[in-house]
Order: C-alpha cells, then sequence, then structure tokens
C-alpha cells in the first residue's frame, strides 16, 4: 500500500488504487502524498490518486510511526528543490537515520538531522549518481532510493554528452538483507511505469536512462490493486495451528511478500495445513519444534515465537540481529513478555531458541507500543490457562486495525478496553 502510493505520486496522471489499507501506517502514507502533491480522494472504495510529479504543498511531512515511511519518503521528499522537514513518533525519534547523512549529500542533497536521527530536514533536488551503500540495517533505504532514481532524470556520466542520451547510474549495495522486500519494491515500480533498475545478483542494481530494459510506460493502466498482507495473516495462520481451524483467502502463494514463508514454517512444525484453491485452511494437530531462518522476513519474528510455544521440543530461530530497530527491541520484548506467560526464550548472538510444549498461562503482559508484539501474545493466549490482559493493546492499529475483532469473529472470547482481554 505504502509503496503504491509513493508510485501513484510519482507518475503523471490518475490511479485508481484497489482494496486500500487503513492502517495507522497506510493513512501516514496518504497523508505525506498529499504533503507532497497529490491529489487524494476516496472513490467507491477505492483511493483515486493524481500525481503531478514531487510539488510540495507543505514544508513538514509526518510518518507518524512508520519505519517503511520514514526511509522510503525521505529520498522522495529530497526530489524536489524545496526544503521539507520529515518527523515522526513514538519508537521512530529514537531510529537510527545516519544512512541518509552519509548518502544524501553524495546525490547533491542538503542535509540536517539531529544527530542521525529525526527531524530531518533535506533540499534537493537528488541527483542520481553512481553509489554504493550498506544494505545490511534495512532493505527499507534501499527501496527509497530506488523509487526516487526510478523517477529522477538520469545524468549522464562523467564526461558524457546530455541526460537524453544513452547512459547509466548504478547503485551498488553490500550485505543486503531482506531480499524480498525489494522483490516488492521492484514489482510495484514495473507495474506502475517507472524506471525499473537491471538487477545484479542484489549486488548493482543498473538504472539505464534510455529505459531500454524497461519501456517508461511500462504498460501500466492507471489502476493497481494491493495485495492482502501475508504479515497479518501470518498471526491468523498460527491462530489456526493452535486453536481452530479456520480459513484464511486473499492471500497469493505467488506474492513477492517475505512473510509468506510463514506456510514453510508451519509445515516444518507439523501443522494441519492444507492449501487449496478457495484459501488456506489450517487446524490444530500434534506440532514438534523446528528451525527457521527469518533473516530475510523479521517481522516473522512474533508469529514464529506464538508457534513454537505450542511445539513440542526446543525450537531455533536465527536473525534475531535484525530485531533490533523494530518498533521494539523485539528479541527482548518477545523474552520478556512470554516469559510472563511461563514460556522460556534464550537469544545468544543471532538465535532464539524457544522451549515448546509446556504449559502456557495467561497474565497481564505489555505491547512495548509494538503491534506485532501485541497480536503474539494475543495469539498466544487463546490456547493459555486464564486470562491474558495486553497492555498498550491499541498499538495493533500500525498495521492491523481490525485484528481483535476478526479474532472475535473466529470465536475468540475477547474483551475490548483499554486495555486487551482474552480468556482460554
Amino acid at each position: 500500500m505504502q509503496r503504491a502510493c509513493v508510485a501513484a505520486l510519482l507518475r503523471n496522471g490518475e490511479t485508481i488504487i484497489h482494496n486500500p489499507g487503513h492502517s495507522n501506517d497506510d493513512k501516514a502514507a496518504v497523508k505525506i502524498i498529499e504533503a507532497l502533491g497529490a491529489e487524494v480522494k476516496m472513490q467507491n472504495g477505492a483511493l483515486k490518486i493524481t500525481g503531478h510529479e514531487i510539488h510540495p504543498a507543505y514544508k513538514e511531512i509526518d510518518c507518524g510511526e512508520s519505519g517503511l515511511s520514514i526511509r522510503m519518503f525521505t529520498p522522495i521528499a529530497a526530489l524536489s528543490d524545496k526544503e521539507i522537514t520529515i518527523t515522526g513518533k513514538g519508537s521512530l525519534v529514537t531510529r537510527p537515520m545516519k544512512f541518509f547523512d552519509e548518502i544524501l549529500p553524495q546525490l547533491g542533497v542538503e542535509i540536517k538531522t539531529n544527530d542521525g536521527k529525526l527531524p530531518i530536514t533535506v533540499q534537493g533536488p537528488l541527483q542520481p549518481k553512481n553509489i554504493e551503500v550498506d544494505g545490511s540495517l534495512s532493505s527499507q533505504f534501499l527501496t527509497g532510493l530506488l523509487m526516487a532514481y526510478g523517477a529522477a532524470p538520469l545524468n549522464p556520466p562523467e564526461g558524457g554528452t546530455s541526460a537524453s542520451q544513452s547512459s547509466t547510474v548504478t547503485i551498488k549495495v553490500n550485505n543486503l538483507r531482506s531480499k524480498p522486500y525489494i522483490n516488492l519494491t521492484l514489482d510495484v515500480m514495473e507495474k506502475f511505469g517507472l524506471n525499473v533498475p537491471e538487477n545484479k545478483n542484489y549486488e548493482e542494481f543498473i538504472f539505464h536512462n534510455d529505459f531500454s530494459k524497461v519501456p517508461p510506460s511500462g504498460g501500466f493502466r492507471g489502476a493497481y490493486t494491493v495485495e492482502s498482507d501475508w504479515s497479518g495473516g501470518a498471526f491468523l495462520f498460527v491462530a489456526g495451528a493452535i486453536v481452530g481451524p479456520i480459513t484464511v483467502r486473499g492471500l497469493d502463494l505467488s506474492s513477492t511478500q517475505a512473510d509468506k514463508t510463514i506456510v514453510d514454517a508451519l509445515l516444518s512444525a507439523n501443522a494441519g495445513i492444507a492449501i487449496e484453491a478457495k484459501g488456506i485452511k489450517i487446524h490444530p494437530a500434534a506440532m514438534n519444534a523446528f528451525e527457521f531462518d527469518a533473516t530475510d522476513c523479521p517481522d516473522l519474528f512474533p508469529p514464529l515465537v506464538a508457534l513454537a510455544i505450542y511445539c513440542k521440543g526446543k525450537t531455533h530461530i536465527t536473525g534475531v540481529s535484525r530485531l533490533m530497530h523494530k518498533e521494539s527491541n523485539r528479541a527482548i520484548a518477545l523474552q520478556q513478555e512470554f516469559g510472563k506467560m511461563g514460556v522460556r526464550i534464550e537469544l545468544k548472538d543471532d538465535l532464539m531458541t524457544i522451549h515448546g510444549g509446556e504449559k502456557v498461562k495467561g497474565a497481564i503482559v505489555h505491547s512495548h507500543h509494538d503491534h506485532r508484539i501485541a497480536m503474539a501474545c494475543a495469539v498466544a493466549a487463546l490456547k493459555a490457562e486464564g486470562e491474558t490482559i495486553i497492555e498498550e493493546a491499541e498499538a495493533v492499529n500500525k498495521s492491523y486495525p481490525d485484528f481483535y475483532e476478526h479474532l472475535k469473529s473466529l470465536g475468540a472470547n475477547i474483551l475490548l478496553s483499554n486495555t486487551f482481554r482474552l480468556h482460554e
């Protein structure tokens, strides 16, 4: 949804976005593109967006608590020659953004930050050049650069003649994490007719000035349907594996989304899962511990932990290093909150070990203002002994505002108040 908003902003003309999200992150993206010059209207349940490239209507854009928005929209805002300040709230104000301090000046952008943190003030226009970036912290920084390069006129190489003649600009990337998210970015760029780079094994992204690899129109017909979200769906799958049966419809198994690998984890755990034409059915079964590498899909850690506690034996999940700069330090948050429910979680270097198959008890837990921690605790509570209270439970509004209502519709006993109570 957020990538589609950026692409609709960058193309001249009208775009209809079907199946738009309404989470806090989605709402933030819509407000940002309006601030950067797009016209947005709701029309028969779809979003009608008229883009005029970047023509800021305001001097400040607010990314709310969206990590993707701050990393993606900062290079986009820098396409303008106007000074723009980018702000946010919650945990976003403490997340490191020194990437921009190092990279944007190389692209002709003036930038001021608060010692590598928000607020960020940029003034372009951004000029695509050959650069080398570190992809180890988050692929979202690269997503912003790719989309900005895909919309900006390319400069000719040194010694070249004019930008109208064939030239290339290359982004070299070291240690890229979460490659599936880059696939998603490239897919959206292609569908919207942006200049899509040639991908050299995720180590080099080569933009061709003459669009020799991808036509500038891309065959885009002015409409785009947002895929349903595998990240949110993962929690429903785990709920079904614990206390189902349920059927989940609307998720695309051919998607480039990283979190569709939840299906692989469920199969490894011997969960009762059947993939059918009308949806994915999942039901409780005697599950065993499993091993899973979540380096490229770190958002799966919370639902995977909720799954692992009901699997007999020790489950090992690698990729812990990816969890530090989320809405919370998710590794510590998961260890603390599931510890209150009687679950033992060990952390060592890049490895998390979950001791499953033991009694899970209801408890008073805290979301750490993290949507995925709140959802993981809720799913774990579905089969816990006694009542579970989740404090700051409204954190789910960041990505999945209908989550509790969907659990209720599946039969969960939920009392919604200032906190969130869930009974066995």
